[in-house]
């Protein structure tokens, strides 16, 4: 009986333990944190054997295949030795995937692969039988062992494409690739751009690779690592042949000179950004044969992804935007770009090794006022205090939206779009945007 051990007591990690079981593995979980009640719930039921708040190596280390959870770092010791006695150390994504022969959509990219992958399954679920897993919803793993579903979008961030080996999706969408993570990178671009491709490292002539052309990070790295898979290509400036572009406000999307036509003012998402996303799902679901008149319909009514630029309030003519899942400048960068009224900015957190240079237009021409919220601002305020007439520093999120209130006047937006990662004063991405819509409500 094979030894499958699984570093992390999370989604991802208990979701393996379950399908490792049932494909007749001897489970082991370890979790150097303490583990929810609710997953240990699920371990205890199931008679799988688990530890927390530690790392027992002798039961780790005699593993035959182990399953790490994407936070863990590649360069912690227990990694390392398990790399060194020639152990294969994967992630969720590939181990479920061998367990499956579902049609795979992976997509990933630095922006844009939430909004992405949950508008594709938008689309696909109204005709084919489809999951929707990856870094979003119940796990991949999970899902292979219980719904067994015909077709997948997962969602894959860089850390879940380091720990893969052989997984081919039939379809693979890389959004952009802009810095971001770079501590886990070496502060290396070029690992992070490889990272990133991993997605299609495996792909055959008969897969597809759908990708922003108009990214030049994207485009130089095509033109230097060719890929097997065939190319789709999306854009707002250049007129593509195969593959999806803008003419005159209409999507224009042709697969083997079969073309759809969509017009970008029915889209219910505001933003070019999003003119990319609909693109880039819209080619998936036209390469599965998704009825033209279905994609056209699920890009009206789609309402977009919760903690992305999500409209919370009206109050007093102040309109309150909740973008707390903006965790790096470029996502802020659409952000700012996409709002139109004078704007009072939240912004703030761990800061990645950001430069924010290219906000700096948006902030002379739109915001009004800043509002600091990090333990640490002092890059904050050197960048933009001689922008702004009003930069204001506070460490709590009621305190930024009291603050918010009282600056804005009718007309004007508030918009919570970090730029950060949120560990400092927050559990997560998702608390710090729940925190921000509770305070709103409350004022």
């Amino acid at each position: 009986m094979k030894r499958l051990v699984i570093l992390g007591g999370g989604e991802s990690g208990v979701g393996t333990a379950l399908l490792g079981k049932e494909k007749g593995f001897e489970v082991f979980v370890s979790d150097k944190g303490k583990i929810k009640n609710k997953y240990k719930d699920v371990l205890i039921h199931n008679e799988i054997e688990w530890e927390e708040t530690q790392h027992t190596e002798s039961k780790i280390l005699n593993a035959d295949v182990v399953m790490k959870s994407p936070g863990i770092p590649d360069n912690v010791p227990l990694v390392k030795q398990l790399l060194e006695k020639g152990i294969s150390v994967i992630s969720e994504i590939e181990f479920a995937a061998q367990f499956t022969s579902a049609t795979i959509l992976g997509i990933t990219g630095s922006n844009g692969k939430t909004t992405t992958a949950t508008l594709a399954y938008h689309i696909l679920n109204k005709e084919l039988d489809v999951g929707l897993a990856g870094n979003i919803g119940d796990s991949f793993a999970k899902q292979v062992l219980e719904d067994n579903f015909k077709n997948y979008v997962l969602e894959i961030s860089s850390f879940q494409l380091d720990g893969v080996k052989g997984f081919n999706p039939h379809i693979a969408v890389i959004t952009n690739i802009t810095p971001d993570h770079l501590d886990r990178y070496n502060y290396n671009f070029e690992e992070y751009i490889s990272s990133k491709f991993r997605i299609a490292m495996n792909q055959t002539k008969d897969d597809y690779l759908i990708y922003d052309a108009d990214d030049e990070v994207l485009v130089d790295w095509l033109m230097k690592h060719p890929v097997q898979s065939q190319l789709l290509p999306f854009s707002l400036d250049k007129k593509i042949e195969n593959g999806a572009y803008l003419d005159n406000n209409n999507i224009k999307i042709t697969i083997d000179n079969n073309q759809i036509i969509m017009p970008t003012k029915d889209l219910a998402l505001e933003g070019k950004h999003n003119i990319k996303n609909a693109m880039a799902a819209s080619t998936v679901a036209h390469l599965l044969k998704i009825r033209k008149q279905t994609i056209r319909e699920s890009l009206e009514n789609f309402q977009g992804v919760e903690h992305r630029l999500e409209q919370v309030l009206k109050i007093n003519k102040v309109q309150y935007i909740n973008d707390s899942k903006a965790t790096n400048v470029n996502a802020t960068y659409y952000a700012l770009e996409s709002v139109s009224a004078p704007t009072v900015w939240i912004v703030g957190g761990v800061d990645k090794g950001n430069n924010y240079e290219a906000l700096f237009p948006f902030v002379n021409t739109k915001v009004k006022a800043i509002i600091c919220l990090g333990v640490n601002n002092e890059k904050l305020l050197q960048n933009f205090s001689n922008m702004v007439d009003i930069i204001v520093e506070t460490q709590s999120m009621s305190e930024a939206v009291k603050t918010a209130y009282k600056i804005a006047e009718a007309g004007d937006n508030v918009l919570l779009s970090p730029a950060c990662a949120s560990f400092d004063l927050f559990e997560s991405y998702e608390d710090r945007g729940r925190q921000f819509k509770d305070a709103v409500r409350n004022l």
